[in-house]
This record gives structure tokens, C-alpha cells and sequence, in this order.
């Protein structure tokens, strides 16, 4: 509480003026927000070991992190702790490129997650009838997935503070039944060799099992959209970055080579939810009831609801900053007083995603990885901007190395994305080349940009040297 006190002609009058906290995030409860982000634990690596087996695949579980995550949580952890802005990456690429990269790399983020978020529902559904097969009659599917949508946004309108805790215990939750599979391992080695081969989902090549890779280690940037709302932001998110990078490395590559000791063949990993058949093997069944497998089927729903609610936080924050900055209409930019969370984005995102329940999308891996990866080119790029334009603006977390340490982060991602984009051009999406598809839906942000500006659509304001330290909420 602080006391405005008038002039001494009027000593009885003193103005207490309260000024309401709203509880921000912490940095577990962002770690945990980040992992499901990203990954959402196990679940989604099932062709990468089937396509590659063991030995591969797990030298490229353990070698994305490094060559693919850490430059990117580097490039984060720096861009975060110096423009700690609402629309995170958004932000950074409209403070160091201007308004039409700014805009691009929103309309890339928000592109892709029409493809994106249609999929965590499905998931749910997926791992649902696998204990009730009465959801996978008629629409009671749909009605499930819409229940997913629904809850996922009341709790992000109730706040990000539950929306974190949420994952936090979600994230113990569903970690607990493969921490169990890691412990029985030891126990069954050489038992489950002659366990019978799942049927094959898809051949993946080494190619292909680095993309499903890629695929489960991106998202990193989306913890950056809600950063006024984190506690000490310019601290917090360099340490949960990392944490959260190792924290998704573990949750692949240790439940996979416990399996391993076990003799399963790696072809027993065939499709998204063998990991129910392989829980079910490891832990055998108690009067008929097999406990591990239900635990792992009840961890895949608690993966896509988790996943879906801390997107939902995420996604949410770019039309918000955007209709601040005069891009989106303004009744976007509202918020409620309590919580201060973005209502009218989130009713509108979330409608948005429960109209695509019933398309059934596939995971579009190669697309997916296009779209994001062309948003995360830009946030690589300035990164360099940024030093070269702003030297003094204030880093907590600094990429080592100066400038050229800057350039050299992005290179390895780089070249992986452009492996992304050459095989997008083996792929069909919509009865349309991938990296057709791919292209028009870039392309098409740039006619967005160009005709919202000559219609005088949107009054979109100039973006301002330092404006972004204005807004930081210590």
C-alpha cells in the first residue's frame, strides 16, 4: 500500500491508493509450462526408434538437444532476459527488424498452430478409447476433444499462475508411470525379446527419424509470449530454458534405453501409443488388469491436455501484443482485471481450434517444422540485429562469443531446418506439395500485411527504441 498525502492546508486528507499484485509465474511452474510446450514428456518418439532403432535413435535424441535445442534456448535466454515484452518473440522481431517482420513472425506462430493444435485433442481422444471404446463411437470423439477445449481455456482465463501449476503437477503425473518403467527394467533384462513386432506405421529413414526428433524438440520460443507475467523475467527464463531442455532430453532417451536392456525389438515401438503395449509387456497384469498400461494410457491423456493448456497460454499473447501495437483489431488487446489474461484472444483462438476437431489431422511433421522454423530464422536473425543496432541494451543472459558467437548459433539449426524444407518437397498436403503448401502460407502473410495497410485496416504503431523497457514489470 502506498499514501499520496495533500498539501498542508488539508492535513486530515491522505489518498491510500492499493495497487493489486497479480500473481505471476515462478520459475518451476515455467519450467513445467516450457516442457509441455515442447514436448509433453515420452509420448510422439515411438517412430523414431522404429524407424532407426535403438542405437541410432537414441544418438539422435541425444544430439538434437545440443545441435538443435541449446542454440535456440541460447538465443532465447538472451532475447528474453533483455526484452522481457509481452509477444515474446513477436516482440523481439518488431523491436529489431520493424512492423512487417514483426507481423510475419506472428502470422508464421499463428499459422502453424491451425496445424498444430488440432492434433493435442485427437491425442486425448486417441488414448481415451484405448480405456473406454465407447468415445471412438459417433461423435462422442468430438465431444471429448471439445471438453479438452473447453477446460483448457476456463483455466487460462483464470490465470497463468493456475495454468502453471497445472502443468507442474500434470508434468509429475504423467512422468511417474515411465520413471516406473525405468526402475522395472532392470528387472526384466532379456525377458521381452521375443515380444511380437507392432505393425509398422511408417518406414522412417535416418532423415526422417531426425525430423520426428526436431519435431518433439521445438517450442521453445513460446514460454517468451507471456513474459510480463513471469516473476523476474530477465533471471527466470535463461535458468527454466535449460532446466526444461534437460528435463525433455531425460524424459526421451532414459525410458528408451531401459526398454532397451529389456530385449524388446525396437520394432515393437510401431505407431503413437505403443508405449500402452510396452508398459503393458514390462509390468504383466494383477488379476487381469494391466496396471502399468493403464498408468501410460492415462499419462498420454495428461500429455495432450497439458500440452494443449500451456499452448493455449502461449498462442493466446499474440493477438493480445498485436492489438496493442495496432496490427489486430483492438478488442483482441482486452483483458480481465482480476487475472489480468487476455480473454477475447483466448474465446477466439479456442473457437478457432475446436472448429478443426473434426478434420482429423495427421501429425504434419515436415510442414510444421517449415513454418516454425522459418518464425525461428527470424528470431536468430535478430539476435545479430540486436547487437549490431542495440550494443547497450541491457542482457541478463548473453550468447557467448560476441557478434560471431551470435551468428554461430544459428547455424546448426539452420541447416536443419533447410533438411525440414528439402523433404517437405516429398510430402502432400491437402492433394498439394508440402513445400508448395509451405510456401503459399508464408507468402500469404505478406499479402495480409500489404492489404490490412492500404485499406487502412489497422492503425499499426511505429515501433520505438526502448519502448519495450516501458512496459517490464520487475
Amino acid at each position: 500500500m502506498s499514501s499520496i498525502s495533500v498539501p498542508a492546508q488539508f492535513p486530515s486528507r491522505t489518498i491510500h491508493i492499493t495497487k493489486k499484485r497479480v500473481a505471476k509465474l515462478t520459475l518451476w511452474p515455467l519450467v513445467a509450462a516450457t516442457f509441455f510446450m515442447v514436448s509433453g514428456g515420452t509420448y510422439g518418439t515411438e517412430e523414431i526408434i522404429h524407424g532407426a532403432g535403438y542405437g541410432r535413435g537414441i544418438l539422435i535424441l541425444l544430439f538434437l538437444p545440443v545441435l538443435w535445442s541449446l542454440p535456440t534456448a541460447f538465443m532465447i535466454g538472451e532475447l528474453s532476459s533483455a526484452l522481457p515484452a509481452e509477444g515474446g518473440y513477436y516482440a523481439w522481431v518488431r523491436r529489431g527488424m520493424g512492423n512487417f517482420w514483426g507481423f510475419q513472425e506472428a502470422w508464421l506462430s499463428l499459422a502453424a498452430s491451425i496445424f498444430d493444435m488440432a492434433i493435442y485433442p485427437t491425442l486425448f481422444v486417441f488414448y481415451l478409447k484405448q480405456m473406454s471404446p465407447w468415445f471412438g463411437v459417433g461423435n462422442h470423439g468430438i465431444y471429448a476433444g471439445l471438453f479438452v477445449v473447453v477446460t483448457c481455456a476456463a483455466l487460462n482465463l483464470a490465470g497463468v499462475r493456475l495454468v502453471g501449476l497445472t502443468s507442474l503437477w500434470l508434468f509429475f503425473l504423467l512422468s511417474a508411470p515411465f520413471a516406473l518403467v525405468v526402475v522395472l527394467a532392470p528387472f526384466k533384462v532379456g525377458t521381452m525379446a521375443g515380444a511380437p513386432a507392432a505393425p509398422p506405421a511408417r518406414e522412417l529413414s535416418l532423415i526422417g527419424g531426425v525430423l520426428v526428433a526436431m519435431w518433439n524438440y521445438m517450442g521453445w520460443d513460446n514460454a517468451s509470449t507471456i513474459a510480463q507475467e513471469v516473476e523476474r523475467p530477465q533471471r527466470t527464463y535463461p535458468r527454466a530454458i535449460i532446466a526444461a531442455v534437460i528435463l525433455v532430453a531425460l524424459s526421451y532417451v532414459l525410458p528408451f534405453s531401459a526398454v532397451y536392456l529389456t530385449g524388446a525389438p525396437s520394432s515393437l515401438f510401431g505407431e503413437d501409443g505403443s508405449w500402452a503395449t510396452v508398459a503393458g509387456a514390462l509390468g504383466g497384469n494383477i488379476g487381469g488388469f494391466e496396471w502399468l498400461r493403464f498408468l501410460i494410457v492415462l499419462g498420454g491423456m495428461m500429455c495432450a491436455f497439458g500440452m494443449f493448456n500451456a499452448l493455449v497460454m502461449s498462442y493466446s499473447r499474440l493477438p493480445l501484443a498485436m492489438a496493442r501495437d495496432g496490427m489486430l483489431p483492438k478488442v483482441l488487446g482486452k483483458t480481465r482485471r482480476r487475472s489480468n489474461t487476455p480473454w477475447v484472444a483466448i474465446v477466439v483462438c479456442a473457437a478457432c481450434w475446436a472448429l478443426c476437431l473434426g478434420l482429423g489431422f495427421k501429425r504434419l511433421v515436415t510442414l510444421d517444422i517449415m513454418l516454425y522454423g522459418a518464425s525461428l530464422i527470424l528470431e536468430f536473425v535478430t539476435l545479430v540485429v540486436l547487437r549490431i543496432k542495440e550494443p547497450g541494451l541491457k542482457r541478463e543472459f548473453r550468447v557467448p562469443g560476441g557478434i560471431p558467437g551470435a551468428v554461430l548459433a544459428g547455424v546448426f539449426p539452420l541447416l536443419l531446418l533447410l533438411l525440414a524444407v528439402v523433404e517437405s518437397n516429398h510430402e502432400t498436403v491437402l492433394g498439394m506439395n508440402g513445400l508448395l503448401f509451405g510456401t503459399l502460407v508464408i507468402f500469404a502473410g505478406f499479402v495480409v500485411y500489404f492489404l490490412s495497410g492500404k485499406l487502412k485496416l489497422l492503425r499499426v504503431k511505429p515501433v520505438v527504441a526502448g519502448e519495450t523497457e516501458k512496459l517490464e514489470l520487475a
